[in-house]
């Protein structure tokens, strides 16, 4: 399989000259999902927003299938990448649909094609078009509008998705069904994916590689089986604190699979 995404040397500044990204490169396999792991701080965003240069780096580069970053036009480059933040950013007064056809209605596509396509992704995220297709943001749950960003950010059927704590704001029942939804969508529409999270869990669960940040740098880059068994004492750190309410309530079972 070959790379979708390369980062060759990428280190960032900002303009109080504080080292956010320190020489990073990693690779993402094509149709695969990487999970962004770290602190608070640590560049996990920053490093998120280099791929669609909503941050330009201060040196190194960004290839995707080879071809830099900086020589796209900035445009489709954007439109070839959805983006998928935590609180989703729809428009309050716009209805479902339309949030999430916006993309398609840039692109000039007629009304009639926007309103198809947005009713088949509000199938493929589990919305009924017939239900939701209508209805104004502030009626819908946290896990609805999530899907409904989701949606949006694959309206112009883009190869990569970036995913900025997307189920961050939800409470565990409604994330363990959105990580399944996402599970299962992903692995259909074969897209590349980066995934910032905290949750090393969701981590394990939805990404084929674990890339672990700290203080800007790159410490890992490894498979879920391979970040588990790390030796990493700062891996070791992440592994007991996912443990650690398991042990304290069943110390004699082990964690679930």
């Amino acid at each position: 399989m070959s790379s979708a995404i390369e980062i060759r040397d990428v280190s960032f500044a900002n303009a109080q000259g504080r080292l956010l990204l320190d020489n990073i490169s990693l690779s993402v396999e094509e149709g695969t999902t990487a999970a962004i792991l770290g602190r608070s701080g640590s560049g996990k965003t920053t490093l998120l927003r280099t791929l669609n240069r909503m941050v330009q780096p201060t040196s190194g580069e960004i290839l995707l299938h080879g071809k830099n970053v900086a020589s796209f036009d900035l445009i489709k480059l954007r439109r070839n990448m959805g983006y998928v933040i935590q609180e989703t950013g729809l428009f309050p007064h716009f209805t479902v649909e339309r949030n999430v056809s916006l993309v398609l209605e840039a692109e000039g596509r007629s009304r009639q094609d926007c309103l198809r396509r947005s009713h088949e992704l509000l199938q493929v995220v589990g919305l009924e078009p017939a239900s939701f297709a209508k209805r104004p943001p502030h009626q819908l749950s946290g896990g609805q509008r999530q899907r409904v960003g989701l949606a949006r950010a694959l309206a112009a059927d883009p190869e990569f998705l970036l995913m900025d704590e997307p189920l961050g704001a939800l409470d565990p029942l409604t994330r363990a069904e959105m990580q399944d939804m996402l599970r299962d969508l992903l692995s259909r529409l074969k897209k590349t994916v980066l995934l910032v999270t905290h949750d090393l869990d969701e981590a394990l669960y939805l990404a084929h590689r674990i890339i672990l940040l700290n203080e800007g740098k790159l410490l890992a880059c490894l498979s879920p089986t391979e970040f588990i068994a790390s030796r990493e004492p700062l891996i070791e750190s992440y592994v007991r604190a996912f443990r650690r309410g398991w042990h304290n309530a069943a110390p004699e079972m082990p964690p679930p699979k």
